[in-house]
């Protein structure tokens, strides 16, 4: 029997990261090898601690041990199910394999930690351009419309029937992963992202318990609103509850979040040709929205200044009444903020959450949006069906479960809506009904350039160098110079 350890130091930066995906791709060719157990050790990168997973791998007379490398983003002790639950598939796939009369035999060798997302995106688009690329990598589907138009990630459209595991994702997740009704990845997980608010500040500032408790349903039916919110964020400020500028926090930089307010504000994104558009009445709306909550005293011109630290402080420790922010952040407080005063009991004693509420002078509805995590397999593989093979294994109620239950995420399986484990979890199932008021980001290559020019207005506006309507202008030049004829302005 042969040991073999493959051991991946922690990434500290993306140089690093780049030559650490080249190094593992370039091992990834397939041999011949006599009948042998092999024992894979892997290295589970972490960001104080490591964890190993040992893969049994029995390769026939005369197969092939084909290695691939998955690549994964992912929050140390929350969120490594990402990478981890490929590893826990290898034995289930090469038993198909077996089964079907198949000699290969797979190994996953993974690289995982947590870089900045555009760190992220940007390595895998370098991998890919020097031919280094992992075999698989787990990244925001929204990246779908870049990576796919571009050629780099493959089209599984016409392999997703051959795993029958695939059969049991929620139907309308598959969206995330098309662009031009082709998928280009498998959803790996689901989200919300809510309003929370502050239980006890409430409490301080005169609610009786009937109406905390009654909030989320309130929020749901769209009776409390976007700008009842921010009155009574403002009382809450006059009263001394919260000081200036903490009544209500967006998150500190730019984000898949700031979509969903112009989509409240009746904003249209996509037109039937495929380019984008930038409703400038929508954006003014936001834009105005932006400008009232610092003019208020509820919000700080200087909240979005990326300092996420900052903010996770803010919120998790009660200084702040209201917060638009990310279901899975809920983990993260839990585990890395006040586990000492209680972990998630603490929060659900203090803090609530429900949709974000309906703007008035806008749809009038509630809303949310999901921008969940795929997986993805490199067009450069020689292995797409093994890839497709091992993400299957990965997705199963079980290991989707224990994935969903550590991250604050949500699950992405039919058979998870009566799989105990995952129906006893109180976040979960507390969270899932806002599911209901879900939007998406496009998957558009031209996005991320909207994105950045939209959110340019909002930072002008927070920060007092532009009114609304300087705003709206600034962004639609942005866009022209940019996107040319790929945007519409209306």
């Amino acid at each position: 029997m042969k040991r073999r350890k493959k051991r991946l130091p922690g990434l500290m930066i993306l140089g690093i990261a780049f030559a650490l995906v080249a190094a593992a791709c370039a091992g990834a060719d397939t041999v011949d090898t006599p009948p042998e157990t092999v024992i894979v050790e892997v290295e589970v990168p972490g960001v104080t601690v490591t964890s190993i997973v040992e893969v049994e791998v029995e390769v026939p007379t005369g197969g092939e041990l084909i290695t691939l490398v998955a690549r994964c983003r992912a929050k140390q002790s929350i969120e490594e199910g990402r990478c981890n639950n490929l590893l826990r598939g290898v034995v289930d796939a090469n038993a198909a394999l077996e089964a079907s009369g198949d000699d290969r035999r797979v190994q996953v060798k993974i690289i995982q930690d947590n870089p900045a997302a555009g760190d992220y995106v940007t390595e895998f688009e370098l991998s890919s351009a020097a031919g280094e690329a992992p075999d698989i990598i787990a990244a925001a589907a929204v990246n779908v419309g870049t990576w796919g138009a571009s050629g780099i990630i493959a089209d599984v459209t016409d392999m997703i029937g051959d795993y029958p595991e695939f059969d049991d994702i929620v139907p309308s997740l598959w969206a995330s992963t098309e662009l031009n009704d082709r998928r280009y990845g498998v959803p790996l997980d689901a989200e919300a992202r809510p309003l929370y608010f502050r239980k006890d500040l409430l409490a301080e500032l005169g609610w009786s318990q009937a109406e905390i408790d009654s909030l989320p349903a309130r929020l749901a039916s769209g009776e409390y609103t976007w700008e009842d919110m921010f009155d009574t964020a403002e009382e809450a400020v006059d009263a001394g509850v919260v000081d200036p500028g903490f009544g209500w926090w967006p998150r500190p930089k730019n984000g898949p979040d700031f979509l969903y307010y112009y989509y409240a504000a009746g904003g249209e994104l996509m037109d039937p040709s495929g380019a984008l558009i930038y409703d400038t009445a929508a954006a003014k709306i936001v834009y105005e929205i932006m400008g009232d909550a610092v003019a208020r005293d509820i919000l700080l011109d200087t909240r979005l200044d990326g300092d996420w630290g900052n903010w996770h402080n803010g919120v998790a420790f009660g200084n702040v009444l209201f917060w638009f922010a990310g279901s899975w952040q809920w983990a993260e407080w839990a585990e890395f903020f006040v586990a000492d005063l209680g972990g998630e009991e603490y929060l659900f004693e203090n803090v609530g959450f429900g949709p974000i509420p309906a703007l008035a002078r806008g749809t009038n509805t509630p809303i949310t949006l999901t921008n969940p995590f795929a997986y993805m397999v490199s067009s450069a593989t020689e292995n797409v069906d093994l890839a497709l093979l091992v993400i299957s294994k990965a997705t199963t109620t079980e290991l989707n479960t224990e994935y969903a239950l550590a991250s604050g995420k949500l699950g992405i399986l039919k058979s998870q809506a009566d799989y105990e484990p995952y129906t006893s979890a109180r976040f979960q199932s507390e969270m899932a009904p806002i599911l209901e008021f879900t939007t998406f980001q496009p998957n558009s290559p031209f996005f991320s350039a909207w994105s950045d020019a939209y959110y340019l207005g909002i930072a002008a506006v927070v920060s007092g160098e532009a009114t609304p309507e300087e705003a709206v202008d600034i962004v639609v030049d942005q866009l022209e110079n940019e996107l040319g004829d790929n945007v519409i302005i209306k």
